[in-house]
């Protein structure tokens, strides 16, 4: 994708899988993370408005570009509200960065608060990213037609191929090329045994979401029903298209606290500490039915260690 770049793999099979995945391949580069992008973007005293519970490195990496960064929490609802965000952007906004599906929220931008967002930025002659990591369907990405909104994703979460580093950002043709220079400066030029393993993926890329959707719909099913067993002590915030959802927390207990004593049990969960948040924590649900089963078994007993009020939670038969 890079001019750069030298590749043993012929330009028109990477098209083919992008377009695939919902990319259009004009105005797309291989993507070093965001490192390159922000580096490409901002200059000292540049203010980058992020969201709050998000993506740690989306709040600390503007910081070691001499910009300063405005963190903002997510409405009670964990909506993004564009007013707050109009109300906070300085005269040297630069970048609104957000993550949609969002993680740990699962929860996507609505289109009103969007295109809100989208006035804005061109208002200011800033530019809003959007982190599509979980998307599935990429011709829906508020970036497409759009010079002022840079998508960025890749295949570590809708193929579970976090190993091969390989992603893509999308937009106006000067930024892409700019990102692409910064990539070739730091990392010269990607593996080309992950280069074939992403061509090849993205070949397949329908036969991955399929598998993924086979996963977390019953997973899905099994933590709904769970949440609703314990309704005094954690509230689920209904995922869109994520393979997790971010479970509030109300028994008074600290999400890291809680998190600690369950890897005790042999559960994993990310504490919402990790992402800016005391409140809650995500919990991963992409697996066969048994293991969610047991996993949520497990997490009863560090949640409740009395046991449930209610009597046995959801299992997998």
């Amino acid at each position: 994708m890079p001019r750069p770049v030298a590749s043993l793999h012929p330009p028109h099979r990477r098209r083919r899988g992008l377009r695939t995945a919902g990319v259009g391949h004009r105005h797309v580069r291989r993507a070093g993370g965001v490192v390159p992008l922000f580096a490409a973007l901002l200059r000292p005293g540049a203010q980058v408005i992020a969201f709050n519970p998000g993506w740690q490195p989306l709040m600390d990496l503007p910081h070691q570009l001499g910009a300063s960064v405005t963190v903002l929490p997510y409405g009670p609802d964990m909506s993004v509200d564009a007013a707050a965000v109009t109300a906070a952007a300085g005269e040297n906004l630069r970048l609104i960065a957000l993550n949609s599906p969002c993680s740990p929220t699962g929860l996507r931008v609505e289109e009103e608060e969007l295109r809100a967002l989208v006035a804005l930025v061109a208002e200011r002659d800033a530019y809003l990213l959007v982190d599509e990591e979980y998307a599935i369907d990429l011709s829906r990405s508020p970036a497409v037609g759009q010079g002022r909104v840079i998508s960025v994703s890749g295949l570590s979460r809708t193929c579970g191929l976090p190993g091969l580093r390989t992603g893509w950002v999308y937009g106006a043709p000067q930024v892409a090329e700019a990102c692409a220079e910064r990539t070739f400066l730091t990392s010269i030029a990607k593996s080309v045994l992950c280069e074939a393993l992403a061509c090849s993926a993205l070949d397949r890329y329908e036969d991955y979401v399929r598998e993924c959707h086979r996963l977390c719909a019953p997973g899905l099913g099994l933590v709904e029903r769970w949440a609703a067993c314990h309704p005094d002590a954690v509230r689920l915030v209904p995922p869109q298209g994520t393979p997790f959802a971010w479970i509030q927390l109300r028994t008074g207990e600290s999400s890291l606290a809680l998190c600690r004593r369950a890897l005790e049990a042999g559960l994993l969960l990310a504490p919402g500490e990790t992402m800016g948040s005391d409140a809650g924590f995500r919990l991963g649900f992409d697996r066969d039915v048994d293991t969610v089963a047991e996993g949520l078994r497990r997490l009863d007993t560090v949640l409740l260690p009395d046991g449930p009020p209610g009597g046995d939670g959801p299992s997998g038969d």
